[in-house]
């Protein structure tokens, strides 16, 4: 039997979002070369709202791309005979940009290390900092986010579900026991 515990509803999102905004401001003091690039799909959507967010604060426009993972992952074979594939849409250079790469769960640091393979075949960023939503820990790669919305430890039975109005018609974020 499956339980459902809501440990971030939309008031606890876009406090946690505006958070993270504000400490990438601080940090940078400024926004020069600075791009959001969001792992498909709902990192899209948190790298979408920081963005938005930086220009509701600090007036400021900072571009959003948008990341495909999945020809780069590891685990290509076992999750699909046909994987479907999404555009990956960045639009600009990456050579010499401080790119800020968003997802909605850390976990085994599996999908940030195939986003790193996309973006290098891409160009060659002067940096690249990682933001999540939720860590959840349980690493099978030394990767760590350097900007986290909240750490929630789980068991390898447990799921993190993030779920965005944009995406999921609800902002919430849930913790499913029992799967």
């Amino acid at each position: 039997m499956t339980q459902h515990k809501i440990i971030m509803d939309r008031d606890d999102i876009d406090r946690t979002l505006n958070r993270i905004a504000h400490e990438l401001w601080e940090r940078n003091r400024g926004a020069e070369q600075f791009v959001f690039i969001g792992i498909r799909r709902r990192g899209v959507t948190i790298a979408n709202r920081l963005s938005k967010k930086l220009k509701e604060f600090e007036g400021v426009s900072i571009p959003v791309g948008a990341l495909d993972i999945t020809l780069y992952r590891d685990d290509l074979s076992e999750i699909a005979s046909q994987p479907v594939l999404k555009r990956t849409e960045i639009p600009w250079p990456l050579n010499g940009k401080k790119v800020y790469l968003c997802d909605d769960v850390l976990y085994t640091g599996r999908t940030v290390r195939a986003a790193l393979d996309g973006i290098h075949d891409l160009g060659r960023p002067e940096a690249i900092r990682l933001i999540v939503l939720i860590d959840r820990g349980h690493r099978e790669l030394p990767i760590q986010a350097n900007y986290v919305g909240k750490h929630v430890p789980t068991t390898k039975q447990e799921q993190i579900e993030v779920m965005l109005e944009e995406d999921d018609g609800i902002d919430q974020v849930v913790l499913v026991q029992g799967v």
